[in-house]
């Protein structure tokens, strides 16, 4: 009798170990042209950029210059008080599209039409040259003065950019509130709470949820956008390496330098959209995903320690 006939008549006998598959991993060769092709484009910017004419050494000389940091810090109060008139502008905006009264819905959809189809160069040269229509701006007893006294180029840029923010954010917040069940809503009326009380405890909370990404986007696309109005002669870090790289004689290298301190501040603000965005996500996600630090952490952990051990 043969082993296999004796295995297969034994019954209590433990049954063979399945053979192990041997994985073969699937080439792809795709990748390593396209990482080949990547490399050698990246190489030859490079060296296109080593070979041109280009002072190098300007841009360390002016990247804290006094006015350089100036118009940082005027970049940056920019950018805040203009997302602070167009988020204030876009949650009244919203709550007068999503309202039942047609005069209010129509009024803020006019609003929303016409901010969001005109450049926003445009609007920043119209509110800049109203003093060729309007000689004077009167408020009564309030505030009487002459046009070009009163529109100052800050108060331009601040017109320019939150009006125009404030139609964007009507649309995120706008989706943001859609975004709630009604039956929150309901529920909420329900216990006796009113519409105002609704939505500032019940409905804003879970939109921000929403209303958050969007909204951390285009606080970054406002940092960059602020360097349009150098058009309307407020100084910025724009305007500022402008200035510098006329009167040096490295306008392309002060371009660099604006450009490197542009990059620096938005990367600034991505980490922080990060965290809020985090924050925000604990109502939804039973496990928030890792953040930064702790892959780095996790990476480190897992380098040090031995082959074939099992980690808690």
């Amino acid at each position: 009798m043969t082993d296999i006939e004796k295995t297969a008549g034994d019954k209590s006998a433990p049954p063979a170990a399945p053979e192990a598959i041997r994985a073969i991993p699937v080439k792809h060769y795709g990748r390593y042209v396209s990482a080949v092709i990547a490399i050698a484009l990246l190489a030859a910017i490079v060296y296109a950029f080593s070979q041109g004419k280009i002072n190098w050494h300007a841009i360390p000389d002016y990247f804290f210059d006094d006015r350089i940091l100036t118009g940082v810090g005027k970049t940056l109060l920019l950018t805040v008080l203009s997302m602070v008139i167009g988020i204030v502008g876009g949650i009244v905006l919203a709550v007068m599209r999503l309202s039942k009264n047609p005069v209010t819905s129509s009024i803020a959809w006019f609003y929303i039409w016409f901010f969001r189809g005109t450049p926003v160069l445009v609007q920043l040269f119209l509110w800049f040259n109203l003093g060729l229509v309007f000689e004077y701006i009167n408020l009564g007893p309030i505030y009487k003065n002459y046009w070009s006294d009163f529109m100052t180029p800050l108060l331009t840029a601040l017109l320019g950019l939150g009006l125009n923010e404030a139609a964007y954010m009507a649309e995120i917040c706008r989706a943001g509130l859609l975004a709630v069940d009604e039956g929150q809503t309901e529920a909420s009326h329900a216990l006796g709470m009113s519409h105002a009380k609704t939505l500032r405890r019940v409905v804003i909370p879970q939109a921000m949820r929403v209303i958050v990404p969007p909204t951390g986007n285009e606080v970054i696309n406002m940092l960059k956008t602020t360097s349009l109005v150098a058009a309307v002669q407020y100084p910025e870090l724009f305007r500022y390496a402008q200035d510098i790289g006329q009167n040096s004689g490295a306008p392309v290298e002060m371009y660099f330098l604006a450009a490197a301190w542009y990059l620096i501040m938005t990367s600034i603000l991505s980490v922080g959209q990060y965290y809020i965005e985090r924050y925000y996500a604990r109502g939804s996600s039973r496990q928030l995903p890792a953040t930064p630090w702790q892959k780095v952490k996790a990476n480190m952990l897992s380098l040090g320690r031995p082959r074939g051990s099992v980690g808690a």
